[in-house]
């Protein structure tokens, strides 16, 4: 789900997620080590309805459908996510005018909080704190911009197969799983409306097809009346915020010293940045934080690196929030988290992996 779409969305119904050690710095996935979500959700099949008209779609055909979506539409919903008895929910408004999407989504549970995107820009409001975030985000949405991508291998890890058609919010859904090659990945179950392919429902599979976490459009309205001034007139008024805008640095992990000894199939680096320090004189090469990207075209996985501190980094370690894993471990001088939507044992090839060039 590219760009401004449900995945974005789901990042920001949850928790803002901190790199280790350094406010300010958002993680993607779930919101960050919270407490460990229990059991799992009973998964739901379709009701006995006609498949969809257009017939067998490819794995690719099916997600390029789905990126597109958001891009032509403007609507208004209720989003939930859910992962055993952890709930959480937002209101969402989106609109595009074919060159630049934008959407707010205000919270509905927990602290209240606004975040306004504008294509890669991002402000995030915390009425309570009166402090807003500033930041630039990739457009690497649920479903990252891998479609387009020479080289892209989604096919060759994942299959498409059609189940049904639901109602979800409403909206009559084609149904239809996507399903891993191997046991790297988690599976996908995906409500795509049936005449605009947007995304209204989906379910991240672990095994044996156990609902790992719900993302899923309550109310739903389409082609909704969406002002793209007033929501850029609204990303502007910081008036009575103590602002922050976090110094991050597009860089490589071979310019700071950092490689992977083998990759893990199917995932391939997406960006790589580091924090820039504010305080006189630049960090040694290396020891400033880095989050590097990497992505299946549908999951993604974070490799975070910051210098080891005795105090904080007692023991390595792993957990799960709902379908978020991440694993922890020292290398050499440095500390290493690993955080995706991937099965633990993905993580741990990755941690496993990053070496030290120099």
């Amino acid at each position: 789900m590219s760009g401004l779409f449900v995945g974005d969305q789901v990042r920001s119904v949850r928790r803002p997620m901190l790199l280790p050690g350094r406010p300010g710095i958002r993680r993607r996935g779930a919101a960050a080590l919270m407490a460990l979500a229990c059991g799992v959700m009973a998964p739901l099949y379709a009701q006995n309805l006609p498949s969809s008209p257009e017939g067998t779609r490819s794995v690719n055909e099916w997600l390029t459908r789905m990126h597109e979506a958001s891009r032509q539409r403007a609507y208004v919903g209720t989003l939930v996510v859910s992962a055993g008895a952890a709930m959480s929910a937002s209101k969402i408004w989106h609109v595009c005018d074919g060159a630049q999407q934008m959407e707010r989504v205000d919270t509905l549970t927990g602290a209240p909080r606004t975040t306004i995107r504008r294509n890669k820009e991002v402000i995030t409001f915390v009425p309570e704190a009166k402090t807003a975030y500033v930041e630039k985000r990739e457009s690497l949405g649920m479903f990252p911009d891998v479609l387009g991508k020479p080289g892209n291998q989604i096919e060759q890890f994942y299959s498409a197969r059609e189940v049904g058609v639901q109602r979800v919010a409403g909206h009559l859904a084609d149904m239809v799983e996507i399903l891993p090659r191997d046991a790297l990945r988690f599976g996908y179950r995906i409500w795509s409306e049936r005449q605009t392919g947007l995304v209204v429902k989906l379910q991240t599979l672990g095994e044996q097809g156990a609902v790992l976490e719900q993302v899923a459009f309550s109310e739903l309205q389409l082609d909704a009346p969406v002002s793209m001034e007033k929501l850029k007139r609204l990303m502007k008024d910081t008036r009575g915020y103590e602002v922050h805008k976090p110094l991050l640095r597009k860089t490589t992990a071979e310019a700071e010293g950092w490689r992977l000894s083998e990759a893990v199939p199917g995932f391939m680096p997406m960006s790589c940045h580091t924090r820039e320090t504010t305080s006189a004189g630049e960090p040694a090469p290396g020891m400033a934080p880095m989050q590097w990207v990497f992505s299946d075209g549908l999951a993604s996985v974070s490799l975070f690196v910051e210098p080891f501190d005795a105090q904080r980094h007692t023991q390595e370690s792993a957990a799960v929030v709902g379908a978020t894993h991440s694993v922890n471990r020292r290398v050499g001088d440095h500390w290493l988290t690993v955080l995706g939507e991937a099965p633990t044992a993905t993580l741990r090839r990755f941690a496993m992996a990053l070496e030290r060039t120099r």
